[in-house]
């Protein structure tokens, strides 16, 4: 199983990297384009659509892995895995990696939100719904893509809300690194590892 998880790590790696360029090419954008203060201020608006949709992605894929590798599953067993795969590390992905990178970069405004607590209703429903397509539909490749990019632009968009109203170019290779870490282990944690574990290949 190590070696395993090990191999889809190094799969995943290169793709990850350029899901973390994207989210530094929509900052680079913003600050040139001048929006920079505007996107700030909308930016919890555009972190709390991103999140609900990184959870729905997830649970997808995870909901879909476990039922391709075990087809006479238990609905209830997967709704569990897809669940607690979903909201439980999406939220490590798009919320406490970011925090931890706010804190390192001592960002005025940081802190950790919390999809679950702040806005329960759309990350239930997200997951609820993901799950309900990830059971009936076994496909894997698309809601895992979808999961990567967006998640990296939930990501971003917390580091936005922590920004304030100015950023330092110098500390962009830093937020590049951290976008990097908070979608690669735990994408492939909850999308592939995660689901696999309770399957009895």
């Amino acid at each position: 199983m190590l070696k395993e998880i090990l191999k889809e790590l190094r799969r995943h790696a290169p793709f990850t990297a350029i899901g973390a360029a994207t989210g530094i090419l929509i900052l680079v954008g913003i600050i040139l384009a001048n929006v920079f203060f505007a996107v700030v201020e909308i930016s919890s608006n555009i972190f709390y659509i991103l999140h609900p949709l990184h959870i729905m992605l997830s649970a997808i894929a995870t909901t879909a892995i476990y039922k391709l590798h075990k087809p006479k599953c238990k609905i209830w067993k997967a709704v569990l895995i897809g669940g607690f795969g979903a909201i439980g590390i999406a939220t490590l992905s798009d919320c406490v990696i970011p925090f931890l990178g706010e804190i390192i970069l001592k960002l005025p405004n940081r802190g950790i939100h919390l999809g679950i607590i702040a806005k329960p209703i759309p990350t239930a429903v997200s997951a609820i719904l993901g799950i309900f397509i990830g059971f009936n539909w076994t496909r894997t490749k698309i809601p895992h893509f979808g999961h990567i990019l967006i998640s990296t632009w939930a990501s971003l968009f917390h580091i936005f809300m922590a920004v304030g109203h100015t950023i330092n170019i110098s500390i962009i290779p830093i937020i590049f690194l951290f976008l990097f870490l908070a979608v690669w282990l735990p994408c492939c944690l909850s999308d592939i590892v995660f689901p696999l574990i309770f399957t009895a290949k």
